[in-house]
């Protein structure tokens, strides 16, 4: 793919992934109240509506100070602009501009819901036995993929590395 084109599909695949998010939490947010869950595989999968004022997964939520608002929102544009200069000079591999592209789209979801509104909308609420996962969201979703499409990059680079030595 040539690096233009590339550039503008992985540019488009963060759009998607933000729009998507940002669709998916609007229907959310206008079909249920907050703390309202419907069971959709009881005793495994509930949508809930449920707002988050922390990272992904809830971590950092009970942070009352605003001070942790805006340090996600530094550390949140912070990765944005990282992620967006690696997508513009054009990832070598699929795998890493896709990744990096789930990442930004992933990213930025999130960080326009807490400069907009302070919190952010999770809703997909699983179980299994007696675990119970936090309330996340799409963008949540594209974060943990994407990271992951990057350590398997990484990982897969240093085995090939290694193997020329």
């Amino acid at each position: 793919m040539g690096s233009a084109r590339a550039r503008s599909f992985y540019f488009l695949l963060a759009l998607l992934v933000w729009a998507a998010d940002q669709a998916s939490k609007w229907v959310v947010a206008h079909a249920l109240h907050v703390g309202e869950v419907r069971s959709l595989i009881p005793g495994f999968f509930n949508l809930t509506h449920v707002t988050n004022r922390g990272a992904a997964f809830g971590l950092f939520a009970n942070v009352s100070s605003p001070l942790g608002t805006i340090l996600l929102v530094l550390f949140s544009t912070l990765a944005l602009a990282v992620i967006g200069v690696l997508l513009w000079r054009n990832p070598a591999d699929r795998l890493s501009g896709v990744s990096l592209a789930l990442l930004f789209g992933g990213a930025l979801g999130n960080l326009l819901d807490r400069v907009r509104v302070g919190r952010v909308v999770d809703f997909l609420d699983f179980h299994l036995g007696g675990y119970h996962w936090p309330a996340f969201n799409l963008a949540d979703s594209a974060i943990v993929l994407g990271a992951a499409g990057v350590m398997l990059h990484l990982l897969h680079r240093r085995e090939w590395r290694q193997g020329e030595a």
